[in-house]
């Protein structure tokens, strides 16, 4: 044994424990390092070791587990990531089975309780968002599994008395060399959990993976094809209430009184009462809250907000295109460099305000009583929502529960909280499970919106074309004011800046600057992020500098990623495929734009023509390089909905502000992309060795400029704002 005087050296296997559940069984997760026996050496045969008597009491161990293989054979992986459609419920137990030696099919998942245990160590929270899942999981997963298939491996030489050496592991049981004999690991798993942690583990080589790379089919779509799936919506709980509040239409503004005897006349009504949010009606069917709603008088106060529109916005915005603001990046002289221009440039670009259009509006299920609180919610941020519904009920944590349903979409509105806080308080206060729903129109009307920005930029090209000189200013509100505001050194809001300060085209001298610009209309996290706006103004100014130079869009990239070679790899493919080289159909032109986002890189290549003033989007070729890739068809389908995502974005939605208000409503003045107008999408994978990057979010930033390329290209007008207005061409 190790002696307990001895320092022991902390690795990052050393955090890897294992213990026994108390049904016979083996768990294992992340937790303190421990001092264990080492294994004996496996090429001495051990003795024959019998299996634990079921009636020996359990091994003490209180870990974070992540597996769990019970004595009756189910394997358990506990998912501390939502499943909102990007696939985590299947990419992350392709991780635990490889190195575990067990088949897909063999692995039920379920959500993970919130605890500290489970917190992201990345986001700081157990949430789910920034394309983090599988970055997060991919090496401690793979090694979980390992550790637990080497203890049973080395459960089993134990149990036969043999070296391990003579054990192999294979779907799900362990086999001797004599092919004779074979234990399951059902059979092996109280006794596994008694072993020490064996040290180091090494992974499974790529030439040796059975699943990672491969297209099994995904855990989560049969439930989904035959309606066993359970989002937020289709919770149903013993007694529950159902109830949906009247807001305020002006932003920020608050009840001032109200009357309710016409929506107390509608059978089902139970009650109609004051909440923060505003005025809620409870009834016994989700028909009835909403029929007794509409009869609800609701007077509110005047609002300093009610003079908030969008001129009034884009105005002020403007005028913080000069003056001072913080420096995001500075290399070389930019001043001097621009007055040293042989040809120079200067625009402005506007992005509007985005609303994120879940097609599962907001929702959420409480059940408060006087010593627990139990939450069943579609939620990104399962942390944040124990936390609130602590703060309202004054509870302890561990006496709050939060079960995650599925997501019907998230794209970042699920990691707020307004619709948790309207559930915990309702079910707080009438002492009963409440269900609590939105409408279409309050979803797009009290969302958490994409930041307006504007940017000014001027560029600088001395007399051989060359891009010498690069100035760009963002004006917009700051999103981690709010949620994070220690992330916001020196003024810098980095979700703002994502893609302009880290900018990788290589352009001797370069300035970046930020200049926040707060306005009435709450922000928050979108599908991509930063980039989305960013990569819309830099691929765009790009291809207005190439078209100053005389060059082409392509090759003024190439010569700018002379030494970045995943850019570069990426854009190549993409342009090939695409057939770059060749002239497109009589009446289209191309478009290029290039990305680099969440660890990972995409080029975006769009063919596009207009007629009668309508732009159509005929075709789209991406090429991206996400690293290691283990689900080839998930990360094409995340990519493909991020094109889709990203050209309603681009052609179609945006949100605007009249006294206060938000003007869409519905999906009539808030449209997305139809079928009849979805382009044919071609995903091209880039084979690589490096590590997972993110891919949820990633389809998304690129396709904007591609488009707007195009559509200059085609007529020789630069697309400085969106959504495109069809008017323009």
């Amino acid at each position: 044994m190790v002696d307990p005087s001895e320092n022991v050296r902390l690795t990052r296997r050393a955090l890897l424990k294992i213990g026994a559940l108390s049904g016979g069984g083996l768990v294992l997760g992340i937790a303190l390092p421990t001092r264990a026996a080492p294994l004996p050496d496996p090429a001495d045969a051990m003795p024959a070791r019998t299996l634990p008597d079921p009636s020996d009491p359990p091994v003490e161990f209180a870990p974070n587990a992540w597996i769990r293989l019970h004595g009756d054979g189910r394997i358990q992986l506990v998912l501390a990531r939502s499943e909102m459609g990007q696939g985590v419920m299947t990419t992350l137990p392709m991780l635990l089975a490889e190195e575990l030696e067990v088949g897909l099919d063999q692995i039920e998942v379920e959500p993970a309780p919130v605890d500290s245990d489970y917190i992201n160590r990345l986001l700081g929270a157990q949430a789910t968002g920034e394309s983090t899942s599988l970055r997060d999981a991919w090496t401690g997963l793979r090694e979980a599994g390992a550790v637990a298939r080497r203890l049973l491996v080395n459960a089993a030489a134990a149990t036969w008395g043999v070296p391990e050496t003579e054990c192999q592991a294979r779907r799900g049981r362990v086999h001797h060399a004599d092919g004779a004999r074979s234990l399951a690991y059902a059979e092996l798993a109280a006794l596994a959990a008694r072993l020490p942690v064996p040290e180091p583990i090494p992974l499974k080589t790529p030439d040796a993976w059975t699943l990672i790379g491969t297209r099994p089919r995904r855990l989560d779509t049969p439930d989904k094809v035959n309606g066993r799936a359970r989002y937020g919506l289709d919770v149903r709980l013993p007694g529950m209430l159902y109830a949906t509040i009247a807001r305020c239409p002006v932003l920020g503004s608050r009840v001032r009184h109200w009357r309710g005897e016409a929506a107390r006349a509608i059978p089902g009504v139970v009650e109609i009462l004051m909440v923060r949010h505003g005025v809620a009606v409870v009834a016994e069917t989700s028909w009835a809250a909403l029929r007794a709603r509409e009869l609800l008088e609701v007077d509110c106060r005047p609002s300093v907000n009610g003079v908030a529109d969008t001129e009034r916005i884009r105005a002020r915005f403007r005028a913080a295109l000069t003056g001072r603001a913080a420096l995001a990046h500075r290399q070389g002289d930019v001043s001097a460099a621009l007055d040293a221009a042989h040809r120079q440039i200067e625009v402005v670009y506007e992005v509007p305000f985005q609303a994120h259009a879940c097609l599962e509006p907001m929702n959420c299920s409480a059940d408060v009583g006087p010593d627990r609180c139990v939450v069943y919610v579609p939620t990104q941020d399962q942390q944040g929502v124990r936390e609130t519904a602590r703060r309202l009920t004054g509870l302890p944590a561990e006496r709050i529960a939060v079960h995650t349903t599925l997501l019907g979409g998230g794209f970042g509105r699920r990691r707020e909280q307004d619709f948790v806080i309207d559930a915990v308080e309702l079910s707080k206060l009438l002492g009963r499970p409440v269900q609590v729903i939105w409408t279409r129109a309050d979803d797009l009307r009290h969302d958490f919106y994409r930041p307006m920005t504007l940017h000014r930029l001027r560029g600088g090209l001395d007399e051989q074309g060359q891009l010498t000189a690069w100035f760009h200013r963002i004006v917009g509100p700051s999103l981690l004011a709010r949620v994070r505001p220690s992330d916001m050194p020196d003024g810098i809001d980095p979700t703002l800046t994502a893609g302009a300060a880290d900018l990788a085209y290589a352009i001797a001298h370069r300035r970046v600057e930020y200049r926040r610009a707060d306005t009435p209309v709450p922000v928050g996290f979108w599908r991509g992020g930063g980039h989305t706006q960013n990569a819309f103004v830099t691929e765009c100014f790009l291809d207005e500098l190439a078209r100053l130079a005389g060059r082409d869009p392509l090759a003024l990239r190439r010569t700018l990623l002379a030494d970045r070679p995943r850019h570069r790899h990426v854009l190549e493919l993409a342009a090939e495929r695409a057939g770059w080289s060749a002239p497109p159909n009589a009446g289209r032109a191309r478009g290029i734009a290039l990305t680099e986002a969440f660890g990972s890189f995409i080029a975006a290549v769009a063919e596009v023509s207009t007629s009668a003033g309508q732009v159509r989007v005929h075709r789209v070729v991406c090429a991206v390089d996400c690293g290691q890739v283990v689900h080839p068809e998930i990360v094409r389908a995340q990519i493909e909905g991020g094109v889709v995502f990203g050209l309603t974005a681009t052609l179609k939605g945006v949100i605007t502000l009249s006294e206060g208000r938000v003007e869409q409503g519905n999906f009539a003045d808030y449209p997305l992309l139809r079928f009849d107008e979805m382009p044919a999408i071609e995903v091209h994978l880039v084979r690589s060795d490096a590590a997972p990057g993110g891919v949820s979010g990633l389809g998304t930033p690129p396709i904007a400029p591609a488009v707007a390329n195009a559509l200059f290209a085609l007529t020789g007008q630069p697309v400085r704002k969106l959504p495109i207005a069809p008017s323009a061409f």
